[in-house]
């Protein structure tokens, strides 16, 4: 064979290896795509089936007409018309303290006593004031018997007269000044007894043994607060606000006693909101029993005049679980759903408020704790 023919035969065998590769490639194009995606659904955690259904009865939500109802936190406050600053007019140094923070105090008790300069001084200008009286007072005596025997003009009687009524201003204004900075006319001292304006508990103190009382122009040494009924001031949502006015009762309970519900009115809603918040507060007075405390949290329930169609179920047919509320509901067949609810208060005949969550009518298992402990075996 020749050098040309033996070319032709390697070209040839070429093409067709070529040839081939490329058939291979295009005849089963599946065999190069990529595995389709298989979608997996998870089974729901909330739907239950169970062999005999019919040990579970069901019972219907009955329908209960409840007025709208708003939660707020918010705080415990003393009632500021209630509330009476301790003062000392007279200046000085505190010798002794009969009260500290945190003490009941009743009206009249001694609090602290102060040794004042201010009232040394007051003392000093009575007793010269009465002896400046009973001189006038002799003078226009003695002026008056000589006019009646005719020794003096008149001019002299009236002048003796003038006298002796300014001397008695003299005495009564130092009288009351002693009086006003807590003096006693019948015991001459330098020590000031600060006493309890009113009973109550004290609030706030600003003085130590040894301290010094600056009188009027410094913090008031004691604060007595009257806690015998108390604010209670939450925040309201912008939002929430027309579902809120003044008059309307609230339900209220401490966070430290969530068992206990007190009853308190509204008497204010503040006119201004919080820019960042957007809220305002409402202030609701309450009579304190003794349990409340100044700063306590606390969440209020407030009751509208508007009446809402919701649901009510037997208590067992709730469920409490991971701080929720649940009820289970027929999904058909041998199924049952759980379905959160939010409870709300506790009707007569056993029987529970559900806010939300479902209607009525519709059937609901009596007892979802006897389903939930069947479950879990």
């Amino acid at each position: 064979m020749s050098c040309k023919g033996v070319r032709t035969t390697a070209l040839v065998f070429a093409l067709g290896f070529f040839l081939w590769g490329c058939g291979e490639s295009k005849g089963d194009p599946k065999a190069e795509a990529p595995p389709q995606t298989r979608v997996e659904h998870e089974e729901d955690v909330n739907v239950v089936q169970v062999e005999h259904p019919e040990q579970f009865p069901l019972a219907a939500a009955a329908e209960h007409l409840s007025a709208t109802q708003l939660s707020a936190t918010g705080t415990v406050s003393p009632d500021i018309s209630r509330t009476v600053p301790v003062i000392s007019i007279a200046t000085g140094r505190v010798v002794e303290i009969h009260a500290r923070l945190g003490d009941t105090v009743k009206k009249g008790q001694l609090l602290l006593r102060v040794q004042s300069a201010d009232l040394s001084a007051a003392f000093s200008d009575y007793r010269k004031a009465v002896a400046d009286e009973q001189l006038a007072r002799t003078q226009w005596e003695r002026s008056k018997l000589l006019y009646d025997k005719g020794a003096v003009p008149l001019k002299d009687l009236e002048v003796a007269e003038d006298a002796e009524e300014k001397a008695k201003v003299d005495v009564e204004n130092t009288r009351e000044r002693l009086r006003v900075l807590g003096g006693d006319i019948d015991h001459p001292a330098a020590i000031v007894d600060i006493r309890a304006p009113v009973s109550g508990v004290i609030t706030d103190q600003q003085v130590t043994n040894a301290g010094g009382v600056a009188g009027l122009s410094s913090p008031n040494p004691f604060t007595v607060s009257d806690l015998s009924n108390v604010w209670i001031l939450c925040d309201v949502y912008e939002n929430d606000l027309a579902s809120v006015q003044i008059g309307q009762t609230a339900e209220i309970r401490l966070n430290a006693y969530p068992e206990k519900v007190f009853t308190g009115r509204i008497s204010n809603v503040g006119p201004v909101l919080d820019p960042s918040l957007r809220t305002a507060k409402v202030r609701v007075e309450v009579r304190n029993p003794g349990l409340m405390r100044v700063g306590m949290f606390v969440t209020a329930t407030f009751h509208g005049l508007k009446k809402e169609t919701r649901a009510s179920v037997p208590a067992s047919a709730i469920l409490h679980l991971h701080d929720r509320d649940w009820v289970y509901v027929p999904a058909g067949g041998k199924k049952f759903r759980r379905v959160e609810v939010i409870a709300g208060g506790s009707l007569p005949n056993n029987q529970q408020e559900i806010m939300s969550g479902i209607k009525p009518g519709q059937q609901v298992v009596s007892n979802a704790l006897v389903l939930q402990n069947t479950m879990e075996q």
